[in-house]
């Protein structure tokens, strides 16, 4: 009897856990996934400059380079109109499009930037420390805006 009951309770914990998960194919499960990206790259080259991860200059420039590729990328996966599925973005999203692309295109210059000085040798942290926080920058900008914390 209570092998049974350990079963019917495993099986309700593992039918509950799949409610309300996000499609990854979905629009809102490919951005989601594209920020986590972002944030982790921007970890490591934040890391790199702060002293918690050892400064490599060769995977810095790379981390730069995949940021920015990144950077292009979320845009395009929110919909002319608001998902259904919960999502932490606000509603201005879709009601301020005009401002909304260009904190876009803002952090897309900001890690361009940043490539260009990742390029600079000997790598220094006094180059690479504005470049990032402009980017660290851009990001806030818009979060504050328009991400429902």
């Amino acid at each position: 009897m209570t092998c049974k009951r350990l079963t019917v309770v495993l099986l309700a914990c593992l039918a509950l856990s799949a409610c309300g998960g996000v499609d990854p194919n979905s629009p809102l499960g490919q951005r989601k996934a594209i920020f986590k990206q972002m944030l982790k790259t921007n970890e490591d080259l934040g890391g790199m400059l702060r002293g918690r991860i050892p400064f490599d200059g060769a995977r810095f420039a790379e981390g730069a380079v995949k940021l920015d590729a990144l950077s292009h990328e979320p845009w395009k996966h929110f919909p002319s109109v608001r998902e259904q599925d919960h999502t932490s973005a606000k509603d201005d999203v879709w009601q301020k499009q005009a401002q909304f692309q260009q904190l876009a295109r803002d952090l897309e210059a900001a890690t361009g930037e940043l490539v260009t000085v990742s390029r600079i040798q000997p790598y220094k942290a006094s180059n690479l420390g504005p470049a990032v926080q402009k980017v660290e920058a851009a990001c806030s900008a818009c979060h504050k805006q328009f991400r429902d914390h």
